[in-house]
Protein backbone atom coordinates (compact mmCIF):
# COMPACT_ATOMS: atom_id res chain seq x y z
CA UNK A 1 0.00 0.00 0.00
CA UNK A 2 3.05 2.63 0.20
CA UNK A 3 6.13 3.42 -1.53
CA UNK A 4 8.28 3.82 2.15
CA UNK A 5 5.78 5.60 4.62
CA UNK A 6 4.10 7.13 1.40
CA UNK A 7 0.56 5.97 1.02
CA UNK A 8 -0.59 5.34 -2.52
CA UNK A 9 -4.37 6.31 -1.99
CA UNK A 10 -6.10 7.91 1.19
CA UNK A 11 -8.99 9.42 2.19
CA UNK A 12 -9.50 13.54 1.12
CA UNK A 13 -11.82 13.94 3.98
CA UNK A 14 -10.52 12.40 7.34
CA UNK A 15 -6.63 11.87 5.76
CA UNK A 16 -6.81 8.31 6.35
CA UNK A 17 -4.40 5.65 4.33
CA UNK A 18 -6.36 3.24 1.82
CA UNK A 19 -6.05 0.12 0.07
CA UNK A 20 -5.18 1.14 -3.88
CA UNK A 21 -8.33 -0.43 -5.15
CA UNK A 22 -10.79 0.86 -2.52
CA UNK A 23 -13.74 2.58 -3.79
CA UNK A 24 -14.64 4.12 -0.29
CA UNK A 25 -12.82 5.32 3.13
CA UNK A 26 -12.21 2.29 5.60
CA UNK A 27 -12.76 4.85 8.52
CA UNK A 28 -15.50 7.34 7.79
CA UNK A 29 -17.09 6.18 4.55
CA UNK A 30 -16.25 8.48 2.31
CA UNK A 31 -16.24 8.40 -1.21
CA UNK A 32 -13.60 11.17 -2.08
CA UNK A 33 -10.21 8.72 -2.06
CA UNK A 34 -7.02 10.26 -3.64
CA UNK A 35 -5.10 7.88 -4.85
CA UNK A 36 -1.63 8.09 -7.06
CA UNK A 37 1.74 6.14 -7.27
CA UNK A 38 3.27 9.35 -6.93
CA UNK A 39 1.58 10.74 -4.36
CA UNK A 40 4.52 10.77 -2.03
CA UNK A 41 6.90 12.57 -4.20
CA UNK A 42 5.09 15.27 -5.66
CA UNK A 43 5.33 19.04 -4.12
CA UNK A 44 3.86 21.31 -6.21
CA UNK A 45 1.30 22.52 -6.28
CA UNK A 46 -1.67 25.25 -8.49
CA UNK A 47 -4.70 26.16 -6.00
CA UNK A 48 -7.23 27.76 -7.47
CA UNK A 49 -10.80 29.00 -5.74
CA UNK A 50 -14.08 27.24 -7.44
CA UNK A 51 -16.01 30.03 -9.04
CA UNK A 52 -14.66 32.33 -6.57
CA UNK A 53 -16.92 35.35 -6.89
CA UNK A 54 -20.14 33.33 -7.22
CA UNK A 55 -19.16 30.77 -4.42
CA UNK A 56 -18.85 33.75 -2.15
CA UNK A 57 -22.05 35.56 -2.94
CA UNK A 58 -23.74 32.07 -2.65
CA UNK A 59 -22.27 31.75 1.26
CA UNK A 60 -23.18 34.91 2.23
CA UNK A 61 -27.02 34.64 0.93
CA UNK A 62 -28.17 30.96 1.20
CA UNK A 63 -30.99 31.03 -0.96
CA UNK A 64 -28.93 31.48 -4.06
CA UNK A 65 -27.83 28.00 -3.25
CA UNK A 66 -29.23 26.11 -6.06
CA UNK A 67 -30.08 29.28 -8.47
CA UNK A 68 -27.88 30.42 -11.91
CA UNK A 69 -25.56 32.88 -10.58
CA UNK A 70 -23.81 35.58 -12.63
CA UNK A 71 -22.01 38.09 -10.85
CA UNK A 72 -21.65 40.80 -13.34
CA UNK A 73 -23.05 44.80 -14.16
CA UNK A 74 -25.43 46.06 -16.32
CA UNK A 75 -27.04 45.12 -20.03
CA UNK A 76 -23.94 46.93 -21.07
CA UNK A 77 -21.58 44.89 -19.18
CA UNK A 78 -19.82 41.75 -19.02
CA UNK A 79 -19.90 38.79 -17.08
CA UNK A 80 -17.22 38.76 -14.07
CA UNK A 81 -17.84 35.42 -12.84
CA UNK A 82 -20.85 32.72 -12.86
CA UNK A 83 -21.68 29.98 -10.47
CA UNK A 84 -21.49 26.30 -11.98
CA UNK A 85 -25.14 26.09 -12.45
CA UNK A 86 -25.16 28.72 -15.00
CA UNK A 87 -22.01 27.35 -16.30
CA UNK A 88 -24.36 24.49 -17.86
CA UNK A 89 -26.07 26.74 -19.51
CA UNK A 90 -23.44 28.28 -21.82
CA UNK A 91 -22.55 31.13 -20.10
CA UNK A 92 -18.92 32.06 -19.40
CA UNK A 93 -16.85 34.90 -18.03
CA UNK A 94 -16.05 38.04 -19.63
CA UNK A 95 -19.34 37.05 -22.18
CA UNK A 96 -21.31 40.24 -22.45
CA UNK A 97 -24.26 40.36 -20.18
CA UNK A 98 -26.94 40.66 -22.52
CA UNK A 99 -25.71 37.07 -24.19
CA UNK A 100 -25.61 35.66 -20.73
CA UNK A 101 -29.41 36.69 -19.67
CA UNK A 102 -30.53 35.32 -23.02
CA UNK A 103 -28.74 32.06 -22.58
CA UNK A 104 -30.11 31.44 -18.96
CA UNK A 105 -33.21 34.01 -18.44
CA UNK A 106 -33.44 32.23 -14.74
CA UNK A 107 -30.32 34.00 -13.47
CA UNK A 108 -29.80 35.68 -10.47
CA UNK A 109 -27.71 38.67 -11.52
CA UNK A 110 -25.25 40.15 -8.38
CA UNK A 111 -23.32 43.54 -8.94
CA UNK A 112 -19.72 42.59 -8.11
CA UNK A 113 -18.32 43.71 -4.28
CA UNK A 114 -14.76 44.02 -5.13
CA UNK A 115 -13.71 44.97 -1.47
CA UNK A 116 -15.49 41.35 -0.04
CA UNK A 117 -13.17 39.26 -2.77
CA UNK A 118 -10.71 41.00 -1.76
CA UNK A 119 -11.43 40.20 2.35
CA UNK A 120 -11.70 36.74 1.19
CA UNK A 121 -9.26 36.31 -0.44
CA UNK A 122 -6.81 37.73 2.36
CA UNK A 123 -8.12 34.71 3.98
CA UNK A 124 -7.45 32.15 1.79
CA UNK A 125 -4.09 33.38 1.20
CA UNK A 126 -2.94 33.08 4.94
CA UNK A 127 -4.38 29.59 5.12
CA UNK A 128 -1.84 29.15 1.85
CA UNK A 129 0.90 30.91 3.57
CA UNK A 130 0.28 28.88 6.60
CA UNK A 131 1.46 25.56 4.68
CA UNK A 132 4.69 27.02 3.10
CA UNK A 133 6.12 30.26 2.75
CA UNK A 134 6.67 29.60 -1.17
CA UNK A 135 3.43 30.90 -2.33
CA UNK A 136 2.79 32.79 -5.70
CA UNK A 137 -0.10 34.60 -6.21
CA UNK A 138 -1.48 34.59 -9.75
CA UNK A 139 -4.62 36.83 -8.68
CA UNK A 140 -7.32 37.11 -6.01
CA UNK A 141 -8.37 33.60 -6.18
CA UNK A 142 -5.40 31.50 -7.43
CA UNK A 143 -1.39 30.60 -6.43
CA UNK A 144 1.46 28.20 -7.24
CA UNK A 145 2.13 26.64 -3.74
CA UNK A 146 5.92 24.67 -3.18
CA UNK A 147 5.63 22.50 0.08
CA UNK A 148 8.75 20.84 -0.60
CA UNK A 149 10.64 20.24 2.71
CA UNK A 150 7.58 20.56 4.70
CA UNK A 151 6.48 16.91 5.44
CA UNK A 152 8.73 17.09 8.82
CA UNK A 153 6.27 20.60 9.51
CA UNK A 154 3.27 19.20 8.65
CA UNK A 155 3.79 15.51 9.87
CA UNK A 156 2.06 14.09 6.96
CA UNK A 157 2.83 14.11 3.19
CA UNK A 158 2.56 17.21 0.64
CA UNK A 159 -0.92 15.69 -0.77
CA UNK A 160 -2.61 15.10 2.35
CA UNK A 161 -1.10 18.67 3.85
CA UNK A 162 -3.13 20.28 0.85
CA UNK A 163 -6.37 17.91 1.28
CA UNK A 164 -6.32 18.93 4.64
CA UNK A 165 -6.10 22.93 3.39
CA UNK A 166 -8.72 22.59 1.16
CA UNK A 167 -11.23 20.90 3.55
CA UNK A 168 -10.25 23.68 6.11
CA UNK A 169 -10.70 26.47 3.78
CA UNK A 170 -14.29 24.91 2.85
CA UNK A 171 -14.89 24.60 6.56
CA UNK A 172 -13.75 27.61 8.16
CA UNK A 173 -14.54 30.26 5.42
CA UNK A 174 -17.24 28.62 3.68
CA UNK A 175 -15.92 28.15 -0.27
CA UNK A 176 -14.62 25.48 -2.10
CA UNK A 177 -11.02 25.39 -3.82
CA UNK A 178 -9.35 22.87 -6.47
CA UNK A 179 -6.24 21.35 -6.10
CA UNK A 180 -3.90 20.26 -8.83
CA UNK A 181 -0.61 18.58 -7.75
CA UNK A 182 2.76 18.00 -9.84
CA UNK A 183 6.32 18.08 -10.33
CA UNK A 184 6.09 21.37 -12.48
CA UNK A 185 4.07 24.75 -12.56
CA UNK A 186 2.80 24.13 -15.52
CA UNK A 187 1.37 20.69 -15.09
CA UNK A 188 0.15 21.59 -11.85
CA UNK A 189 -2.25 24.30 -13.60
CA UNK A 190 -3.45 21.98 -15.87
CA UNK A 191 -4.17 19.48 -12.79
CA UNK A 192 -6.39 21.81 -11.19
CA UNK A 193 -8.66 22.44 -14.08
CA UNK A 194 -9.34 18.45 -14.38
CA UNK A 195 -11.60 17.58 -11.48
CA UNK A 196 -13.98 20.74 -10.80
CA UNK A 197 -15.16 21.73 -8.55
CA UNK A 198 -14.06 20.60 -5.19
CA UNK A 199 -11.39 18.82 -6.81
CA UNK A 200 -7.97 17.53 -6.65
CA UNK A 201 -5.80 16.23 -9.15
CA UNK A 202 -1.95 14.24 -9.56
CA UNK A 203 -0.37 14.78 -12.58
CA UNK A 204 3.08 13.49 -13.01
CA UNK A 205 5.89 14.07 -15.36
CA UNK A 206 5.18 10.11 -16.74
CA UNK A 207 1.53 10.75 -17.07
CA UNK A 208 1.83 14.13 -19.02
CA UNK A 209 3.44 13.13 -22.66
CA UNK A 210 0.69 10.98 -23.22
CA UNK A 211 -2.07 12.82 -21.68
CA UNK A 212 -0.98 16.29 -23.48
CA UNK A 213 -0.48 14.51 -26.83
CA UNK A 214 -4.34 14.78 -28.02
CA UNK A 215 -4.75 18.00 -27.19
CA UNK A 216 -4.87 21.09 -29.67
CA UNK A 217 -2.16 22.98 -29.35
CA UNK A 218 -4.78 25.97 -27.77
CA UNK A 219 -4.59 23.95 -24.52
CA UNK A 220 -0.56 25.10 -24.22
CA UNK A 221 -1.29 28.67 -22.19
CA UNK A 222 -0.61 32.02 -24.35
CA UNK A 223 -1.69 29.56 -27.64
CA UNK A 224 -4.69 32.08 -28.30
CA UNK A 225 -6.50 30.92 -31.49
CA UNK A 226 -4.52 33.17 -34.01
CA UNK A 227 -1.43 31.47 -32.91
CA UNK A 228 -2.78 27.94 -33.17
CA UNK A 229 -4.18 28.91 -36.68
CA UNK A 230 -0.26 30.18 -37.53
CA UNK A 231 0.78 26.77 -36.25
CA UNK A 232 -1.97 25.06 -38.50
CA UNK A 233 -0.83 25.92 -41.29
CA UNK A 234 3.19 24.33 -40.42
CA UNK A 235 1.14 21.62 -39.32
CA UNK A 236 1.21 21.69 -35.66
CA UNK A 237 -2.32 21.12 -34.68
CA UNK A 238 -2.30 18.75 -31.56
CA UNK A 239 0.57 18.90 -28.97
CA UNK A 240 1.44 15.40 -30.45
CA UNK A 241 2.42 17.36 -33.40
CA UNK A 242 4.90 19.95 -31.51
CA UNK A 243 6.16 16.52 -29.50
CA UNK A 244 7.35 15.02 -32.77
CA UNK A 245 8.75 18.23 -34.38
CA UNK A 246 12.39 18.99 -33.76
CA UNK A 247 13.27 21.83 -31.13
CA UNK A 248 15.85 23.91 -33.31
CA UNK A 249 13.10 23.53 -36.21
CA UNK A 250 10.28 25.12 -34.19
CA UNK A 251 13.21 27.76 -32.77
CA UNK A 252 13.88 28.54 -36.22
CA UNK A 253 10.14 29.17 -37.18
CA UNK A 254 8.88 30.66 -34.28
CA UNK A 255 12.61 31.98 -32.18
CA UNK A 256 12.13 31.93 -28.03
CA UNK A 257 8.66 30.90 -28.49
CA UNK A 258 9.17 27.62 -30.44
CA UNK A 259 12.00 26.60 -27.57
CA UNK A 260 8.83 27.36 -25.18
CA UNK A 261 6.10 25.25 -26.88
CA UNK A 262 8.71 22.19 -27.28
CA UNK A 263 9.32 22.14 -23.77
CA UNK A 264 5.76 22.58 -22.54
CA UNK A 265 4.52 19.67 -25.06
CA UNK A 266 6.34 17.42 -23.01
CA UNK A 267 5.72 18.52 -20.02
CA UNK A 268 8.80 20.10 -19.10
CA UNK A 269 8.68 23.55 -17.24
CA UNK A 270 11.38 24.80 -14.34
CA UNK A 271 9.75 27.67 -13.16
CA UNK A 272 10.71 27.91 -9.73
CA UNK A 273 7.85 29.08 -7.18
CA UNK A 274 8.54 32.88 -6.52
CA UNK A 275 7.20 34.06 -3.05
CA UNK A 276 5.02 37.23 -2.98
CA UNK A 277 6.97 40.10 -1.64
CA UNK A 278 5.04 42.77 -2.69
CA UNK A 279 4.60 43.83 -6.51
CA UNK A 280 7.57 45.68 -8.33
CA UNK A 281 5.12 46.46 -11.50
CA UNK A 282 1.07 46.27 -11.51
CA UNK A 283 0.62 45.58 -15.32
CA UNK A 284 -2.22 43.88 -18.06
CA UNK A 285 -2.13 42.32 -21.31
CA UNK A 286 -4.21 40.28 -24.00
CA UNK A 287 -3.76 38.38 -27.18
CA UNK A 288 -6.06 38.98 -29.95
CA UNK A 289 -8.06 36.48 -31.63
CA UNK A 290 -6.93 38.30 -35.09
CA UNK A 291 -4.05 40.23 -35.35
CA UNK A 292 -4.32 44.30 -35.74
CA UNK A 293 -2.49 47.27 -37.09
CA UNK A 294 -4.24 50.06 -36.82
CA UNK A 295 -3.75 52.62 -34.41
CA UNK A 296 -7.67 53.47 -33.75
CA UNK A 297 -8.20 50.29 -32.67
CA UNK A 298 -5.50 49.49 -30.67
CA UNK A 299 -5.90 52.46 -28.78
CA UNK A 300 -9.28 51.54 -27.55
CA UNK A 301 -8.30 48.44 -26.41
CA UNK A 302 -5.11 49.86 -24.56
CA UNK A 303 -7.52 52.05 -23.16
CA UNK A 304 -9.08 49.39 -21.44
CA UNK A 305 -5.94 48.14 -20.14
CA UNK A 306 -5.14 51.50 -18.80
CA UNK A 307 -8.34 51.41 -16.18
CA UNK A 308 -7.25 48.22 -15.40
CA UNK A 309 -4.21 48.40 -14.29
CA UNK A 310 -4.89 52.28 -12.60
CA UNK A 311 -8.11 50.38 -11.18
CA UNK A 312 -4.97 48.05 -9.45
CA UNK A 313 -2.92 50.47 -8.31
CA UNK A 314 -5.49 52.41 -6.87
CA UNK A 315 -6.81 48.95 -4.83
CA UNK A 316 -3.01 48.60 -3.74
CA UNK A 317 -2.71 52.40 -2.73
CA UNK A 318 0.28 52.27 -5.34
CA UNK A 319 1.25 54.64 -7.96
CA UNK A 320 4.63 54.08 -10.08
CA UNK A 321 6.71 56.34 -12.09
CA UNK A 322 7.72 54.37 -14.92
CA UNK A 323 5.20 52.99 -17.30
CA UNK A 324 5.82 50.30 -19.97
CA UNK A 325 4.19 49.36 -23.35
CA UNK A 326 4.40 45.96 -24.24
CA UNK A 327 3.93 44.52 -28.17
CA UNK A 328 3.90 41.34 -29.48
CA UNK A 329 4.34 40.98 -33.52
CA UNK A 330 2.70 38.24 -35.76
CA UNK A 331 5.58 36.78 -36.20
CA UNK A 332 6.43 36.51 -32.00
CA UNK A 333 8.92 39.12 -31.92
CA UNK A 334 8.52 41.31 -28.42
CA UNK A 335 8.53 45.13 -28.60
CA UNK A 336 8.92 46.80 -25.30
CA UNK A 337 9.35 50.51 -24.43
CA UNK A 338 9.22 52.18 -21.38
CA UNK A 339 8.78 55.89 -20.19
CA UNK A 340 9.75 57.25 -16.76
CA UNK A 341 7.37 60.19 -15.74
CA UNK A 342 8.07 63.02 -13.07
CA UNK A 343 5.67 61.68 -10.44
CA UNK A 344 4.63 58.46 -9.57
CA UNK A 345 1.10 58.30 -10.66
CA UNK A 346 -2.00 55.40 -10.62
CA UNK A 347 -4.45 57.51 -12.72
CA UNK A 348 -5.69 55.78 -16.17
CA UNK A 349 -5.27 58.87 -18.27
CA UNK A 350 -1.87 59.33 -17.27
CA UNK A 351 -1.47 55.38 -17.79
CA UNK A 352 -2.73 55.85 -21.27
CA UNK A 353 -1.29 59.01 -22.33
CA UNK A 354 1.75 58.07 -21.90
CA UNK A 355 1.33 54.31 -23.48
CA UNK A 356 -0.68 56.02 -25.97
CA UNK A 357 2.49 58.07 -26.94
CA UNK A 358 5.08 55.30 -27.09
CA UNK A 359 2.24 53.29 -29.54
CA UNK A 360 1.86 55.73 -32.02
CA UNK A 361 5.77 55.58 -32.50
CA UNK A 362 5.67 51.47 -33.20
CA UNK A 363 2.92 51.99 -35.98
CA UNK A 364 4.42 51.15 -39.31
CA UNK A 365 2.23 48.88 -40.69
CA UNK A 366 3.20 45.94 -38.58
CA UNK A 367 0.37 43.44 -37.49
CA UNK A 368 0.42 42.92 -33.37
CA UNK A 369 -1.01 40.10 -31.83
CA UNK A 370 -0.88 41.12 -28.28
CA UNK A 371 -0.66 44.77 -26.81
CA UNK A 372 -0.23 45.57 -22.44
CA UNK A 373 0.34 48.44 -20.47
CA UNK A 374 2.28 47.65 -17.11
CA UNK A 375 3.97 50.66 -14.53
CA UNK A 376 6.99 49.43 -11.82
CA UNK A 377 9.12 51.83 -9.94
CA UNK A 378 6.26 51.83 -7.41
CA UNK A 379 5.75 53.41 -3.99
CA UNK A 380 3.01 54.08 -1.54
CA UNK A 381 0.43 56.26 -2.80
CA UNK A 382 -3.04 56.96 -0.60
CA UNK A 383 -4.38 59.52 -2.36
CA UNK A 384 -5.08 59.80 -6.66
CA UNK A 385 -2.40 62.08 -8.03
CA UNK A 386 -2.30 65.00 -9.76
CA UNK A 387 0.38 64.95 -12.17
CA UNK A 388 -1.95 64.88 -14.88
CA UNK A 389 -2.79 65.55 -18.57
CA UNK A 390 -4.58 68.39 -16.70
CA UNK A 391 -6.41 68.61 -13.26
CA UNK A 392 -9.89 68.61 -14.77
CA UNK A 393 -9.30 65.43 -16.21
CA UNK A 394 -8.26 63.83 -12.93
CA UNK A 395 -11.14 64.89 -11.14
CA UNK A 396 -13.23 63.60 -13.70
CA UNK A 397 -11.63 60.21 -13.48
CA UNK A 398 -11.79 60.63 -9.41
CA UNK A 399 -15.75 61.12 -10.12
CA UNK A 400 -16.16 58.05 -12.46
CA UNK A 401 -14.63 55.43 -9.82
CA UNK A 402 -16.90 56.87 -7.62
CA UNK A 403 -19.24 56.12 -9.73
CA UNK A 404 -18.55 52.64 -10.38
CA UNK A 405 -18.11 51.91 -6.49
CA UNK A 406 -21.69 52.82 -5.85
CA UNK A 407 -23.17 51.35 -9.26
CA UNK A 408 -20.76 49.01 -10.99
CA UNK A 409 -18.05 49.30 -13.59
CA UNK A 410 -20.58 49.35 -16.19
CA UNK A 411 -22.17 52.76 -14.75
CA UNK A 412 -19.74 54.58 -16.74
CA UNK A 413 -17.67 53.96 -19.93
CA UNK A 414 -15.44 56.62 -21.28
CA UNK A 415 -16.37 56.94 -25.09
CA UNK A 416 -12.36 55.50 -26.27
CA UNK A 417 -13.31 52.22 -24.68
CA UNK A 418 -17.66 52.10 -26.06
CA UNK A 419 -17.86 49.85 -29.27
CA UNK A 420 -21.45 49.74 -28.66
CA UNK A 421 -23.96 47.21 -26.87
CA UNK A 422 -22.04 44.10 -27.52
CA UNK A 423 -18.80 45.36 -26.92
CA UNK A 424 -19.07 47.99 -23.66
CA UNK A 425 -17.68 47.39 -20.33
CA UNK A 426 -14.87 44.84 -21.74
Amino acid sequence: MTVGAAPLAFCRDCLADQAPQARRCGACGSPRLLRHPALGTLSLAHIDCDAFYATVEKRDDPSLADQPVIVGGGQRGVVAACCYIARTYGVRSAMPMFKALALCPSAVVVRPDMAKYVRVGREVRQAMQALTPLVEPLSIDEAFLDLKGTERLHGMIAAKALARFARDVERDIGISVSVGLSCNKFLAKIASDLDKPRGFAVLDQEDARAMLAERPVGFIFGVGPATASRLAQHGFRTIADLQRANEIDLMRQYGDEGRRLWRLARGIDDRKVVPDRGAKSISNETTFDTDIRDLATLEKILWRLSEKVSSRLKSANLGGSTITLKLKTADFRQRTRSQTVQTATQMANRIFAVSREMLTKEIDGTAFRLIGTGVSALTEQAEPDDDMLDRRAGNAERAMDELRKKFGNAAVIRGIAYDGPEKAGN
